[in-house]
């Protein structure tokens, strides 16, 4: 028993002395807390100020040529020449591919012969006709073989015409798709022709938006390609249907583009300045709390000031928060001894 009893009272001991050592340890942790203190936190502040603003509408948009295509050939044929270099500029009419067209051009030079041979026939047939020597049988016959003359010698030329490429209207020149000897299938694409100045861009927007646009109404866009160009413009046309999946309707705006900078296919961010410029309180983003409940930003004021401002909003509003809009142009400039902080609510135009 005297052995139990011994052992009891050791175990005892060594639990009071562990508890008396982690008991020190914590109150030590607690009192190194209290002497940190508060931690400091670092601010930074702006002082607020008016500048003018104006309302602006903003949409993504694809630009587009003006005018823009793949050229491709009407008709099958060898590649004989090509009299262009990829990224050529040319002008309306430019030669630029001649598919091989010695064949055509010799049944060509057959059918203008034998033109001319019922030409010649005609004029004689008339002739006798008014000499009452012929019938008006045999000369109708001989002014239709030369109308068939005529329209199968235009036919032919028609034909050797399409063997050759030609550049429908001015522009830029891409890549060539084909070299010399290579047969081309009818509507085997040979080079695209871009007209880069102007340039469209097309971008959509809300239905709600069509009463503060319209033709003629100045426009910027940015790519960022060239994050510090602004290309300016003007709405040049608005589509006079609204998608009724989307509720959107589409609107183009003409985009000068003297150094071919924007190419067709690039996207731009769009903007458009609708109404007066106004003058607000701006400050930056980084200074705006964004919550589920609103935005707010918080304000350097005094302490009598806060005091003096809350006595006031209970006075006027009552059980009700002040407006966004007022809480933000009401903004307080910083007087008194005794700096602090205010949270305001903010409204973003």
């Amino acid at each position: 028993m005297k052995r139990w009893g011994t052992l009891i009272l050791v175990v005892v001991a060594l639990v009071v002395v562990v508890a008396g050592v982690w008991g020190a340890k914590m109150y030590m942790t607690v009192q190194g807390f209290k002497a940190m203190g508060i931690q400091k936190q670092t601010i930074s502040t702006l002082k607020v100020g008016e500048q003018p603003w104006r309302q602006t509408l903003t949409a993504i948009g694809s630009l587009r040529a003006v005018r823009g295509a793949d050229l491709s050939n009407e008709v099958a044929g060898i590649v004989e020449d090509i009299h262009f270099q990829s990224g050529q500029e040319v002008k309306a009419g430019t030669l630029l591919v001649q598919l091989r067209a010695a064949d055509d051009i010799a049944r060509l030079a057959s059918l203008k012969a034998s033109a001319e041979l019922a030409q010649t026939i005609a004029e004689r047939d008339r002739q006798q006709l008014d000499a009452q020597a012929i019938s008006q049988a045999s000369y109708d016959t001989s002014a239709a073989n030369l109308k068939t003359a005529k329209a199968q010698l235009a036919e032919q030329q028609a034909l050797v015409d399409k063997k050759s490429i030609r550049a429908p209207f001015a522009g830029q020149l891409g890549i060539r798709a084909v070299d010399p000897g290579q047969y081309v299938a009818p509507g085997t694409k040979i080079v695209t022709l871009q007209q880069l100045d102007p340039i469209y861009v097309d971008f959509t927007l809300p239905q709600q938006a069509l009463a503060q646009v319209a033709v003629g109404q100045v426009v910027s866009a940015r790519s960022d390609t060239y994050p510090d160009l602004e290309f300016k413009g003007a709405i040049s046309a608005i589509d006079p249907k609204v998608d009724a999946d989307t509720r959107n309707v589409q609107v183009r705006a003409t985009l000068k583009n003297p150094k071919r900078q924007l190419l067709p296919g690039m996207y731009a961010n769009v903007t458009i300045n609708i109404g007066e410029p106004q003058n607000y309180l701006t400050l930056p983003q980084t200074a705006i709390t964004f919550n589920p409940y609103g935005e707010t930003v918080f304000v350097i004021t005094t302490a009598d000031q806060l005091k003096a401002e809350q006595a006031e909003r209970a006075k006027k509003m009552g059980s009700e928060e002040g407006d966004a809009a007022a809480a933000a142009s009401g903004m307080p400039q910083p007087t008194g001894d005794m700096p602090v902080a205010k949270q305001v609510f903010v409204s973003r135009s």
